[in-house]
């Protein structure tokens, strides 16, 4: 594989963009929206400034991997010479089978179609192909440059090759890959969800304030950050998201999203991306102290 697209700017496709331009690979950066083409190339721009600053990487490495990003706004001249295509549109299932199948339409005949869904089937999402034995999970966790993690997710009709060929590409990235089934939320997101969303009702409940169930599980449970802060960080309607799709998946009462996770994404408060969730955030998001909402 030497060309790579990557569908969708946001948070996790910039970050999947840097990863495999930074491994020295072709990558096509596909948005509906120029200025979010922009604020993606931009925000690659001050993490690979940053890593330069680390003495992570030199100012050669640093030029060259933005000059392995190409961006479209158009999805058909994005994907027309793709060896992988990976898609990091909006949790939606209705928005990613349509992606899908323009991008099984307009990619080449052997490209491998791969999702960085959290949570949706990836036999769903094959389903709406004309080639579902190339089509994989990639998931990989945020923030894309730091995280080792890739959950590679098999889907029911995914060839052997094609998952041999996304576990060595990923090691290519300087990741370490996991293989997992294809069940609701696969693995880390049906052990991470659940707690985030316990962690939610016990605030729900008046058990403890935000800070102090926070810092109950960093410690005295090792986590590097709590819960609550981690569903801002990742944001709560993303959140919302995957409880609903495990909810559905497996009509399990266990992951019914509490109340005050629902009204909070109702009200916008979505954590890190719009400056409030259970936190407020400053100009970076660990700049925080806890939402008036929640203060006693």
């Amino acid at each position: 594989m030497k060309n790579v697209t990557v569908i969708g700017a946001g948070t996790m496709g910039n970050g999947i963009a840097h990863v495999f331009a930074q491994s020295g690979y072709q990558v096509s950066l596909v948005d509906i929206s120029q200025s979010s083409l922009d604020k993606a190339l931009s925000t690659i721009e001050k993490n690979l400034m940053r890593m330069l600053k680390k003495e992570k990487i030199t100012e050669a490495q640093k030029d060259e991997t933005l000059a392995n990003i190409t961006t479209f706004t158009d999805l058909k001249d994005g994907v027309k010479n793709a060896d992988l295509v990976v898609e990091a549109a909006t949790e939606n299932v209705d928005i990613k089978l349509s992606i899908f199948k323009d991008m099984d339409k307009y990619a080449p005949e052997n490209a491998i179609l791969a999702t960085n869904t959290s949570s949706i089937s990836i036999t769903t999402i094959a389903a709406a192909t004309n080639r579902p034995d190339k089509v994989i999970g990639m998931h990989f966790m945020n923030p894309v440059p730091v995280m080792k993690l890739v959950e590679i997710i098999k889907g029911y009709s995914t060839s052997n090759e094609v998952l041999q060929a996304v576990m060595e590409t990923s090691k290519k990235l300087n990741k370490v890959p996991v293989e997992v089934n294809d069940y609701p939320g696969f693995v880390a997101n049906r052990i991470l969800m659940p707690m985030i969303n316990e962690a939610i009702i016990t605030l729900f409940e008046g058990v403890a304030g935000v800070e102090e169930i926070d810092t109950v599980m960093k410690l005295g449970m090792g986590h590097p950050m709590g819960p609550l802060q981690l569903a801002d960080f990742i944001g709560l309607d993303v959140c919302l998201s995957i409880l609903n799709v495990m909810y559905d998946g497996f009509k399990n009462p266990k992951y019914a999203p509490c109340p005050l996770l629902v009204n909070m994404v109702t009200a916008g408060k979505l954590g890190v991306k719009t400056g409030e969730g259970f936190y407020t955030y400053g100009e970076s998001y660990k700049d925080m102290k806890v939402s008036e909402q929640f203060k006693k």
